[in-house]
């Protein structure tokens, strides 16, 4: 069996419609509703919150048949500088789909960072590097078999939402989110709206205004215990 590479025909995103995106965190984009794709929580940052490098850039997809990891050895061919490798390993624990050397090279070649559904290795090399953002659901120190297997820039499921070629990817300390195109282009409106209305929140708590008067609640029904 051979490794299959698909062309598909990617959506044209100009750098002004991600750039927006920039500034928009993942519990932002998450709150807009379900059709901002929300990845399982399980799959974590590598390093501690506050030291964790942004991930961002449009998404190439690979599938793997753990433990083979051929897909991801042909991907290296075909990802560039600003994407982010999303590898749908099915949640494969026992094997790593990838650790240093090939992580490496990504970083070498400018990819954002990646994304794997399923385990790496090699973490206190991966973790050192402030470059390039890793997200993974396990960590494990076994290292794949066989690499003829897997296909490469398909629409995978990872951490439970469908992500597809040319996904616009974010990722922060709290998680990680994939935007199709047209969530891209129709919902970034929202969420600078919800930026601006967060803000307008900080200020007027910092203010000196009652919460209730600032979230708009209703008035709690007082009782005097006895």
């Amino acid at each position: 069996m051979s490794v299959i590479i698909h062309t598909p025909r990617l959506q044209t995103l100009t750098g002004s419609e991600t750039d927006r995106w920039r500034a928009v965190p993942v519990a932002v984009a998450v709150d807009l509703g379900h059709d901002a794709g929300q990845i399982d929580p399980a799959i974590r940052p590598l390093r501690p919150a506050g030291s964790q490098p942004r991930l961002f850039g449009r998404a190439v997809t690979v599938r793997c048949a753990a433990p083979d990891f051929g897909a991801v050895l042909h991907a290296l061919d075909v990802i560039v500088a600003g994407q982010v490798l999303v590898i749908d390993a099915g949640g494969h624990r026992d094997t790593a789909m990838i650790g240093d050397i090939l992580s490496g090279h990504l970083r070498a070649k400018g990819v954002a960072g990646l994304i794997c559904d399923g385990a790496i290795r090699d973490t206190a090399t991966l973790a050192g590097w402030d470059d390039f953002s890793v997200f993974a659901r396990w960590i494990t120190p076994r290292g794949p078999t066989g690499a003829d297997r897997g296909a490469v820039n398909l629409p995978v499921v990872v951490g439970g939402r469908l992500v597809s070629p040319g996904d616009l990817v974010i990722g922060d300390d709290d998680g990680l989110v994939a935007l199709t195109p047209f969530v891209v282009r129709s919902r970034i409106a929202d969420a600078e709206a919800r930026l601006a209305r967060e803000a307008g929140w900080i200020g007027a708590l910092a203010g000196g205004r009652p919460a209730t008067e600032v979230f708009g609640l209703s008035p709690a029904v007082r009782v005097e215990d006895t």
